[in-house]
């Protein structure tokens, strides 16, 4: 596990308290898993999930006590991005800023490289 003191990815505090609150209700881990999948209508896809430990191989962000975890493979296709939480008319969602990503598409949850 590598604890990143200059991070390759950041949580927001923003979403550091939305994940304190998920934990504290699912009785689980202050631990949000960010991964990235093929599909999406953009070519990959973000996925987010509540995770019980970090991996050996994951890359953590700390904020406020609440970790980002994010796997090596996926690391190379977020590496300098945000994790946000938005909660706004249109929603409450996760939002990630990627720096990596050519475009996206209209719901923000898949991009391109």
């Amino acid at each position: 596990m590598a604890i990143v003191l200059t991070p390759e990815i950041a949580l927001t505090p923003a979403a550091a308290a939305r994940v304190a609150v998920i934990a504290a209700k699912q009785g689980k881990p202050a631990i949000l898993r960010l991964s990235v999948e093929g599909g999406g209508c953009s070519g990959f896809q973000y996925k987010f999930g509540m995770a019980e430990a970090v991996e050996a191989d994951d890359t953590v962000a700390e904020t406020d006590g609440v970790r980002l975890a994010v796997d090596s493979i996926s690391l190379d296709l977020v590496r300098g991005a945000q994790v946000d939480f938005v909660d706004n008319l249109g929603g409450a969602h996760f939002a990630v800023t990627n720096p990596n990503a050519a475009s996206g598409c209209g719901c923000g949850t898949s991009f391109s490289v």
